[in-house]
């Protein structure tokens, strides 16, 4: 077996097992990682991670009849690395074959694990037609199991069939939404941003040097529009890091301030900054102990979460976490609440976010933020924006699902509320 045909797999083998034994996320292992790979090779590594993580509940039932016993995770993974490859991506069995053997030989001194790989293998690839006809790949049983209590089975089947659909790319623009969508070759989505059906590469589109537009989903882009900035104003966006929020309020014309506790983070927001010919008061600093010269008009508060919202994106998001951080998230939000509306001017707004589809991340923090704190209030009117559907709208805020929009290409899981501080 040629070393170039192995490399890439060895190095999605990798990345496979720090995510589902070590509970890593893709983007804390990239690119490091891969950065001893060939560009074609980490390409190819990452996507055939990803790809497999996204389809590995299917490849797991596709398996399962063929194994007594659940394998050690290397020979797990090896056989789900395989399956992906010839049931998604097409891949001559043969090769496929091939490869998975001569690395369960790498990481194995017992000839057993390979003479598994090479049987289970090549049972499969004989049986590949029933690939398609498999259910939807469902979610990990802990997140699962918290979203069928809240939406009910057909909202998380639907949910889960988003998931495997994965995501389109969708861009804001800085001025001119419909002249950026003819630029590109998209289409203007109801809320505003311009989507492009298939993957290209972003720095290759018509625009991009020139800072017309910046990749932002459809929905993670609404916080932003539901805080409507207006020319001049002072406004803190609080966790700003990677920054499409910060454009949009820098675009609006506002004195834009963006805090983020890494450092490393800012530095991307820095350069689109500079792409897109905007500026903004770039702030590396922990929220819950900065201190502004004078209280700000708006804030935007996109606070950590659990990212759940986003894993039509990263599949690798459900594997490499477990709930267990939700707790101290929770406590986390509540914190930064409570900080953001302390720098608000009296009468001013905050707009809180999270990309999660838990409640716990989105309507209960508010509503434990109203009663907890007398000077807050909900501003329903602010989120009556062009393009909102009135499933989206709760009495707390908006609530967004990764099913909705399915016949144009769904959209990230978020949950958008308004409040407004007493004058």
């Amino acid at each position: 077996m040629a070393e170039d045909a192995l490399t890439a797999r060895r190095a999605a083998l990798g990345l496979l097992l720090r995510v589902t034994e070590d509970r890593r996320l893709m983007s804390d292992l990239l690119p490091g990682a891969l950065q001893d790979l060939a560009p074609e090779d980490r390409a190819r590594a990452q996507r055939l991670a990803l790809t497999v993580l996204r389809w590995m509940d299917r490849a797991d039932r596709m398996l399962g009849p063929f194994l007594k016993a659940r394998p050690q995770p290397a020979v797990l993974h090896l056989l789900r690395l395989g399956l992906v490859e010839m049931a998604v991506d097409g891949a001559a069995p043969h090769g496929v074959v091939d490869s998975a053997v001569s690395l369960a030989r790498e990481r194995s001194d017992s000839a057993r694990a390979a003479g598994l790989v090479n049987a289970v293998l090549r049972r499969v690839a004989g049986r590949l037609g029933q690939w398609d006809g498999l259910p939807v790949p469902r979610l990990p049983k802990w997140l699962r199991k918290r979203l069928l209590a809240v939406y009910g089975k057909a909202a998380v089947e639907a949910m889960e069939a988003a998931h495997a659909a994965g995501a389109p790319l969708d861009l804001t623009a800085r001025e001119d939404a419909a002249a950026v969508a003819a630029q590109v070759g998209g289409v203007v989505l109801p809320t505003g941003s311009v989507r492009l059906a298939a993957a290209r590469q972003v720095s290759a589109l018509p625009g991009y040097a020139a800072g017309d537009w910046w990749v932002q989903d459809a929905a993670a882009a609404l916080p932003a529009r539901v805080l409507a900035p207006r020319p001049g104003e002072r406004v803190l966006d609080l966790c700003a890091a990677p920054g499409g929020k910060t454009l949009q309020l820098a675009a609006a014309g506002a004195a834009v301030t963006a805090l983020d506790i890494s450092a490393k983070r800012l530095e991307r927001l820095a350069e689109n900054l500079a792409r897109t010919r905007m500026a903004a008061d770039c702030i590396a600093a922990d929220a819950l102990h900065w201190t502004p010269a004078a209280p700000f008009d708006a804030v935007l508060l996109d606070a950590p979460c659990t990212a759940t919202g986003t894993i039509r994106r990263h599949p690798d998001l459900p594997y490499a976490k477990d709930g267990t951080e939700l707790a101290a998230l929770a406590d986390l939000q509540a914190a930064l609440i409570d900080r953001a509306a302390g720098v608000l001017r009296p009468g001013g707004r905050l707009v809180y976010c999270t990309c999660s589809l838990l409640p716990e991340e989105g309507e209960a923090q508010v509503a434990a933020a109203l009663k907890r704190r007398s000077d807050l209030a909900p501003d329903p009117a602010a989120l009556d924006l062009p393009g909102i559907e009135p499933a989206w709208r709760g009495e707390a805020g908006l609530r967004l699902r990764t099913d909705y929009w399915a016949d144009r290409g769904g959209m990230d899981g978020f949950f958008v509320a308004s409040l407004r501080k007493a004058a």
